[in-house]
């Protein structure tokens, strides 16, 4: 993968690699255009009858790390205050990570309210964290290990790696 590769072809990427994931698993995706507020993608289970919607965050050559306040992280996407409310049933979020030396994909599907839930605590342990910090719209949505004790709860990369089943 090249390294100058914009973020705007790195989400294109991710997006595009969603929707091939989406139809190998038997559901009839598409892609928005526009600016579709809190969504990326609308697909439909032919099984079910559900309609679902699905906001895609891509990152590439995310590496795990130790946070210090917070413990490993194996992913770390940029979010902001909007998804702090977004918490709706029919509301998925895809994180995709691209690991840039073998461009292999790697995806994690989880509820609006777990995202929103995390993303509102990590913002407020972060300014606790330090009294000079200011408040701005940047947000982080982190996946942890399950090898690492948390003094909160984190999600688990194990547990929404793949989980293309929980959009059913």
């Amino acid at each position: 993968m090249s390294s100058s590769l914009s973020k705007n072809q790195i989400s294109l990427a991710g997006e595009f690699a969603v929707l091939s994931q989406l139809a190998l698993h038997g559901f009839d995706a598409n892609l928005t255009l526009g600016n579709t507020k809190g969504v990326d993608i609308l697909l439909s289970n032919s099984e079910t009858g559900k309609m679902r919607r699905l906001e895609v965050k891509t990152h590439s050559n995310n590496r795990a790390f130790q946070n210090k306040r917070l413990g490993r992280v194996v992913g770390k996407w940029r979010m902001g205050d909007k998804h702090e409310e977004m918490n709706d049933p029919d509301l998925f979020f895809c994180f995709v990570s691209i690991e840039e030396v073998t461009d292999n994909f790697d995806f994690y599907i989880v509820p609006s309210n777990i995202v929103s839930e995390y993303v509102k605590w990590s913002h407020r342990n972060w300014l606790d964290g330090d009294a000079k910090r200011k408040d701005t719209q940047m947000r982080s949505f982190d996946l942890g290990t399950s090898g690492y004790k948390y003094d909160h709860p984190v999600p688990l990369a194990e547990d929404y790696r793949r989980m293309w089943n929980l959009l059913k």
